[in-house]
């Protein structure tokens, strides 16, 4: 991911550097605090598994994993590790996974909303790094002209950034969080066939990952895309966004 980007060091390096910033603050912080939500809600039901793995915490040793990490800056896409539980020791286990696995996504739209505070008052701008890679140089100016437009430009990419691994963890595929959310809200006619699919759920989630690679179209966007115009709606009063 940050890869793309190198072509704006020439135009503009604190453009660059504040790109690496925020991408390394959302990798960071946003993860850490996706997984330390999962924790706090399955220790909150009564599961004492998180905690005896040392993953109450909000200290990023505990939850990042160093290959998955690498990839998320790089490459786009990337995973932390997951923080175990076990639901049949919590209160109410049929809706406890849903619960846990929901406090991810829902601490990422937080630190979005967070993030968005100075944007939607209108004190800074809202610029973020999903441009056509052809027009970089011509933004990267746009994102410089002064430090009002640095600091949207790092609010905004941590605001995207969130809202995006928010909405991605929505996706009913095993193994992301919507996997388990579904499972857990729907009724049980309809929980029993989507659990028999979860063996599925990870080759698939590759497959409509890697497609944009090859086909230069991407059904996994086209779906979250709805959710992240609301989301950036509701946060920074609409933008676009381009994924290539």
């Amino acid at each position: 991911m940050v890869l793309s980007y190198l072509s704006v060091i020439g135009d503009s390096p604190a453009a660059f550097l504040i790109l690496v910033a925020a991408f390394v603050f959302s990798m960071l912080v946003g993860l850490s605090f996706h997984e330390f939500s999962h924790a706090l809600i399955a220790t909150a039901l009564g599961d004492p598994t998180p905690r005896a793995a040392g993953r109450l915490t909000l200290d990023p040793r505990a939850h990042l994993d160093p290959a998955g990490s690498l990839l998320i800056l790089f490459a786009g896409f990337g995973w932390a590790r997951p923080v175990p539980v076990d639901p049949r020791r919590a209160r109410h286990p049929r809706y406890a996974m849903a619960l846990i696995a929901s406090g991810g996504p829902l601490a990422n739209l937080l630190l979005a909303g967070l993030a968005s505070v100075p944007i939607r008052l209108g004190l800074v701008p809202f610029h973020h790094p999903f441009v056509d890679p052809g027009l970089a140089g011509s933004y990267a100016q746009l994102w410089t002209r002064t430090p009002s437009d640095l600091v949207g430009l790092f609010l905004g990419t941590i605001v995207l950034l969130n809202v995006l691994l928010a909405v991605f963890n929505l996706v009913p595929l095993a193994p992301l969080d919507g996997f388990r959310v579904a499972v857990g809200v729907l009724p049980r006619a309809l929980a029993r066939p989507l659990m028999r699919l979860e063996a599925w759920g990870p080759g698939l989630l590759i497959l409509l990952v890697l497609m944009p690679f090859f086909s230069g179209y991407s059904p996994l966007f086209a779906v979250m895309n709805p959710l992240i115009r609301l989301c950036l709606d509701l946060f920074v009063g609409g933008g676009e966004v381009l994924l290539g």
